[in-house]
């Protein structure tokens, strides 16, 4: 009796070890110890050729930040997107700030400054997503979402905090929804994020 219990809670130990797995990545610059953004605004998720996350994503995001208090004021993706449409220097600003980090991966302090004062954020949080679907390997059935995020400090233009985060959830009839297992991937990420 003495040997199944032992072995019981040796299994249990193990178990729980394999299940703290943590981020696939994470990167915190040494700076952001004492890096405490009080507003801070979603970027437009870049969803690649997964265009039929762009929704979902756009809302997970925004609502696991409020969920978790840590901020004054969060600029979701819609009002962002209102703001960009009705100034025209602060679409000119997000068009080139965007353009330099995905062409040149330089974040312009420049620009993250102006985009800073007109949207009155402190941070930006910019969305990729790496994959999202459904797909089988090895006879077994997965539903697969991938997600990077990177903050980037509105004053410095400085990336804070970057991290990349996936899952596979295995089904066998009924498909979960990719927002679910999305919206998992992101508590996760969030959880480490600074704030």
């Amino acid at each position: 009796m003495k040997k199944c219990i032992v072995v019981f809670f040796l299994m249990i130990a193990i178990f729980s070890i394999l299940a703290c797995g943590g981020l696939r990545f994470s990167q915190l610059d040494p700076a952001a110890k004492d890096y405490h953004p009080k507003r801070i605004a979603v970027f437009p998720a870049d969803v690649g050729t997964y265009e039929e996350a762009r929704n979902s994503i756009d809302q997970i995001v925004p609502g696991v930040l409020m969920d978790k208090k840590w901020f004054t004021d969060i600029a979701d993706t819609a009002s962002l997107n209102r703001q960009i449409a009705s100034n025209e220097e602060l679409r000119k600003s997000m068009t080139d700030y965007i353009s330099k980090f995905q062409t040149l991966n330089y974040s312009d302090p420049a620009l993250t400054k102006k985009i800073g004062e007109l949207t009155q954020t402190d941070a930006f949080l910019m969305v990729a997503v790496d994959y999202w679907n459904y797909t089988v390997e090895k006879d077994k059935k997965l539903a697969k979402v991938s997600i990077g995020l990177k903050l980037i400090d509105a004053e410095t233009g400085k990336i804070m905090w970057k991290a990349g985060h996936h899952l596979a959830e295995s089904y066998m009839l009924l498909k979960p929804d990719l927002s679910d297992v999305a919206r998992s991937v992101v508590k996760d990420m969030v959880s480490e994020m600074p704030h």
